[in-house]
């Protein structure tokens, strides 16, 4: 069951792509507009510890439950995580559609390989190996909906800020 969330003044976007295509570092700066986060590794990770099986659905249910809960009380709202159209898409469709405001949708493009070598580099590489972040990789995945953004992860962060910080008209 669907309903209006938000108001037109309200706004999301939605950042997807594939593991280390710089999502969580856009959405925390996006956060400083200021934006509310809703981050799929937090949710799933953090706050239901559980795995991302596509038959395990209490993720999906409470990213939209968040995301509604922000959006209706006047805070504009950044979706970002991998959120894989097979078992996202459906819900993230319905909260562009249901959303009163002005809805901005990117996906990150990056490719296999700079996807590992940028873990490598990261901090918590020793957390996850090579193998984990093939298991992982979805391939190219944009919604494919109308006005959907694909963008160079290559690009420089600054660059994908700008360019979104525009899109928001900041």
């Amino acid at each position: 069951m669907s309903q209006r969330v938000g108001s037109p003044d309200t706004r999301l976007v939605v950042l997807r792509g594939n593991s280390r295509a710089g999502k969580s570092s856009l959405a925390m700066a996006l956060r400083e507009r200021p934006m509310s986060v809703v981050g799929q590794d937090h949710v799933r990770r953090i706050m239901l510890k559980d795995r991302d099986k596509l038959e395990l659905t209490a993720a999906v249910e409470l990213i939209d439950l968040n995301v509604r809960f922000c959006l209706d009380h006047g805070k504009d709202v950044v979706l970002e995580g991998i959120l894989w159209s097979r078992k996202y898409g459906e819900m993230i469709r319905q909260l562009l559609a249901d959303h009163h405001g002005r809805n901005l949708v990117y996906y990150l493009r990056v490719d296999l390989d700079e996807t590992i070598a940028r873990h490598a580099a990261s901090p918590d590489a020793d957390d996850w190996t090579a193998d984990h972040m093939r298991a992982w990789w979805t391939g190219d995945d944009p919604l494919g909906i109308p006005g959907e953004h694909v963008l160079d992860a290559n690009l420089p962060a600054d660059q994908l800020l700008s360019r979104i910080r525009a899109d928001l008209g900041d």
